[in-house]
């Protein structure tokens, strides 16, 4: 039985680009974005939430403090040693590396609980091109609402929600803001 597929679209706040709202299979639920809004020439640290269409490639979580979320996409624990390599020089950029690593790399097993429940965002990753960006993802919301270092996030009942609407071929469609 073949799903129709369920597509998310982010489209940021014209007034405050670091906010936005996530529709969802007829749902819509308010999203923080990057810091410096959305880009669609997104580059390292520039702060960017990139705009386009992507695919939803994978879901990590801490089965230490949650449950296997229920989703289309394949759901993979986090290890204690998982990191994100965020060094544009290197040969696994934008890649999961194993910590400590040699290179910058970003650490997934956080003390928040931000990466409780990650889902991997297909931006710049067949090809990588150094310096396009890299860990951006589907994540929980920070508690205080302050914007992410590029990501979506989203509280996380309703990541949660989110996550079992998609489908397989589900994709992520960041919109600019409209003016």
């Amino acid at each position: 039985m073949n799903q129709k597929p369920i597509d998310i679209v982010v489209i940021p706040d014209a007034t405050h680009p670091q906010r936005g709202q996530l529709h969802c299979g007829g749902h819509v639920f308010a999203c923080v974005l990057g810091r410096n809004g959305v880009s669609p020439s997104k580059r390292e640290g520039d702060g960017a939430t990139p705009t386009g269409k992507f695919p939803l490639l994978r879901v990590f979580y801490r089965e230490d403090r949650v449950a296997t979320p229920l989703t289309a996409l394949p759901t993979t624990p986090i290890a204690q040693d998982d990191g994100w390599c965020d060094a544009p020089e290197d040969p696994d950029y934008n890649h999961l590396v194993k910590m400590p690593y040699a290179a910058s790399a970003e650490n997934m097993w956080r003390d928040d609980a931000l990466y409780d429940v990650v889902a991997v965002i297909g931006h710049n990753d067949h090809p990588v091109i150094d310096g396009a960006g890299s860990a951006i993802f589907l994540h929980v919301a920070p508690p205080d609402g302050e914007p992410t270092a590029g990501c979506v996030a989203l509280d996380f009942v309703n990541l949660l929600s989110v996550l079992r609407l998609m489908t397989p071929s589900s994709v992520i469609d960041i919109h600019e803001p409209q003016r």
